[in-house]
């Protein structure tokens, strides 16, 4: 049965973004954050990915001779179906799980004192 043309997809959900704010104060500084923590989440995901599929990897260049391998869809399927890692550092950052320094912002002398 296919889904409805207007339906919504279960990966997307509405985010307070006073959430994000809670614990720092500054939403961009959040994002910031959640976004390094997705794209190490994606980095390694990949890299697993890469060496599970290592596995089925052919030698043969010949168009002629490529098969369908089911245990190579099947690992390809599962890591579709993995919540994205977008969603994952989201939940991480909104649980608490994520921890993050930032630096002490370095003080620029005032335009009048350069000259």
């Amino acid at each position: 049965m296919k889904p409805a043309p207007n339906a919504v997809s279960s990966s997307i959900v509405t985010r307070n973004m006073a959430d994000f704010s809670i614990e720092s104060g500054n939403v961009y500084e959040a994002i910031s954050v959640i976004s390094k923590r997705a794209n190490q989440l994606s980095i390694k995901l990949k890299e697993e990915l890469n060496d599970r599929l290592a596995e089925f990897a052919s030698t043969v260049d010949n168009l002629e001779e490529v098969f369908e391998n089911r245990e190579q869809i099947e690992v390809s399927k599962h890591y579709e179906r993995m919540p994205k890692p977008t969603s994952l550092a989201i939940e991480e950052f909104l649980e608490g799980k994520l921890h993050y320094t930032t630096p002490d912002p370095v003080e620029m002398p005032l335009a009048r004192e350069l000259f």
